[in-house]
């Protein structure tokens, strides 16, 4: 752009958000490219949804509490912040891996051999008490059935019972992997959440043979990550997640960020984008990220050709009730990190999270702390509720399931509204319509976040990195 001083402005400054920003900085730096960079954020902090507090000794996530320790655009990040000495790992201790889901009103050990809940290990799977043998049979079908031959997009609810059957769906698969979206499996897509179950049954015709034979061909962990990165599944940090967003937050120091501070309109003109906040002001930009919700990307581009399907794309809220008690006061050992629990055991949560047993330093000695979830697709009802109705059901709730009666030492209630992002089916073929009119109609602005390709931490980074990228393309055209 003839050498001229850049400006590119970045909305949102959740973990995308402030990725995008991240990576701008660096590669605008790399070609040697004066670039402005201001991060506007609508509210009063950085960070979305990551949000760690402490609490009388006690380390307590508001939003997601781990990311995938495979995952490489966490690894790189974190490898270039220089926090590879504050990572942690989940308990070491065989006991503390073991995982249940509640069926029939009781706890169930998930039989070994599970992969993104699809079974891998007969032995253990026949054993189980969570299908029927009816079910097993169904769900052994999978070994004859036919591959699709149809390449067009499918729910992944459907994609589970046409493999394996209603029970495995209901009991196992859904609860496991509807978990990450807090979605409704029925509704959501297939190649916008697991498109490698697709990709096996194009390759292997058998799901449960296709992932057997990922499992045993499985990539080495990454080979210049940390060591701690080879030893466990997940990893979070020896003080909460936040000190991913604050880290990130000190690396940005020539980036004006403007907190508590929404765009009201985006307008063209001669030579970019000029941005009315909330507060009147106005900024000018050359290059936009728009690290922002799917519904609010939407109403700030109204004449997009596809923004209004973006526009559509629902949006689940959910809640965390975090619940810290003396170790005395639970029954029993707790023997693992956690139980999900499927939609017909119509409970209020959808899983419980054993932090203390997952991550050793979640709690201080001789303490417990259980995080539980609430909310899911088409089951908003606790919304309604007030905080009391809420504690009193989440109680009874653990009371029914693991027994627990007595008064915990206090609670942290997080809500997280319109937080979980539904992808339809033919939300990636949708997603790809509107990127190419983007192009045409408004070239200079990408789109990022949970809302388009993926909600996890690292899928995140990656949206955003990959946008600063194509921000630098964009200045060099």
């Amino acid at each position: 752009m003839d050498g001229k001083r850049l400006k590119i402005v970045v909305a949102g400054g959740g973990i995308t958000g402030m990725s995008a920003a991240f990576y701008a900085v660096k590669y605008f730096a790399e070609r040697q490219m004066p670039v402005d960079i201001v991060l506007v954020e609508k509210s009063r902090r950085l960070g979305g949804h990551i949000r760690t507090i402490h609490r009388d000794g006690f380390i307590i996530e508001q939003g997601p509490d781990s990311f995938l320790a495979r995952k490489a655009p966490v690894m790189k990040l974190i490898r270039e912040l220089n926090l590879e000495a504050r990572l942690a790992a989940t308990n070491p201790d065989p006991q503390a891996k073991k995982n249940y889901i509640l069926h029939k009103g009781k706890l169930h050990e998930m039989p070994l051999g599970l992969v993104l809940g699809i079974p891998t290990a007969l032995a253990p799977f026949v054993k189980t008490g969570l299908v029927s043998p009816l079910g097993k049979l169904r769900a052994a079908m999978d070994l004859l059935l036919p591959r699709r031959k149809d390449d067009a997009d499918e729910s992944l609810g459907g994609f589970i019972r046409r493999r394996l059957g209603r029970e495995v769906l209901d009991n196992i698969t859904e609860p496991l992997l509807a978990g990450i979206y807090a979605g409704e499996t029925q509704s959501l897509s297939l190649q916008a959440t697991f498109p490698q179950f697709r990709q096996i049954e194009r390759d292997y015709r058998s799901l449960m043979i296709g992932m057997l034979a990922g499992k045993k061909s499985a990539p080495p962990a990454l080979a210049d990550g940390p060591e701690i990165a080879r030893k466990s599944l997940f990893l979070t940090f020896d003080q909460g997640l936040s000190t991913l967003v604050e880290r990130l937050e000190q690396s940005l120091p020539t980036v004006r960020k403007l907190t508590g501070e929404g765009i009201n309109r985006i307008e063209k003109d001669a030579e970019g984008y000029r941005l009315l906040l909330e507060s009147g002001n106005a900024l000018h930009s050359d290059g936009l990220i728009m690290a922002l919700p799917a519904a609010e990307a939407a109403r700030l581009m109204p004449d997009v050709a596809e923004t209004e399907w973006l526009g559509r794309i629902p949006y689940a809220s959910v809640a965390n009730i975090a619940l810290a008690y003396r170790a005395e006061d639970i029954p029993g050992k707790l023997q693992g990190s956690g139980f999900v629990v499927p939609r017909r055991e119509g409970r209020l949560i959808t899983a419980c999270t054993w932090s203390s047993s997952k991550w050793p330093h979640a709690a201080p000695p001789g303490k417990a702390l259980l995080r539980t979830y609430v909310g899911r697709a088409n089951a908003q009802e606790w919304l309604l509720m007030s905080e009391e109705e809420l504690i009193a059901s989440v109680r009874a709730d653990l009371q029914a399931t693991m027994g627990i009666v007595a008064e915990p030492l206090f609670i942290e209630i997080s809500r997280c509204h319109r937080s979980m992002p539904q992808y339809p089916v033919g939300h990636r073929e949708r997603l790809r319509e509107l990127r190419a009119n983007l192009a045409l109609e408004k070239p200079g602005v990408w789109l990022c976040g949970a809302g388009y390709e993926g909600v996890g931490i690292p899928d995140c980074i990656e949206q955003g990195r990959r946008a600063a990228e194509q921000a630098v393309s964009y200045a060099l055209s």
